[in-house]
């Protein structure tokens, strides 16, 4: 289940701007989903892989060139299915439980 929550984040995160792993550990720590660079990385690879994702190199003035990942069309669809799974899923632990969420 973390890692659907963990793609369904990291594809929100790039769907918003270009952006390089760094940053978006950042991001995911700031809303305290802790992830390391070895939980990352083999995310990524397999959302390019499956053809969500696709990046691009860019020279960087403090160091080794880098990777810059963006949301593909297919992404943007697949995202908005995990938007609606993930609306579902809300709605019926609200149910279930009576908790609203």
């Amino acid at each position: 289940m973390r890692k659907g929550i963990l793609e369904y984040c990291i594809l929100g995160i790039i769907a918003q701007e270009e952006i390089y792993a760094s940053v978006i550990i950042e991001k995911l720590k700031e809303s305290r989903l802790i992830v390391v660079e070895g939980t990352l990385y083999p995310i990524l690879t397999r959302l390019k892989n499956a053809g969500l994702l696709q990046y691009r190199w860019e020279e960087s003035t403090q160091g080794p060139p880098r990777k810059y990942y963006s949301i593909t069309p297919l992404g943007e669809t697949f995202l908005k299915d995990l938007h609606n799974t993930w609306s579902e899923l809300n709605q019926a632990v609200e149910k279930a439980t009576g908790i609203k969420l």
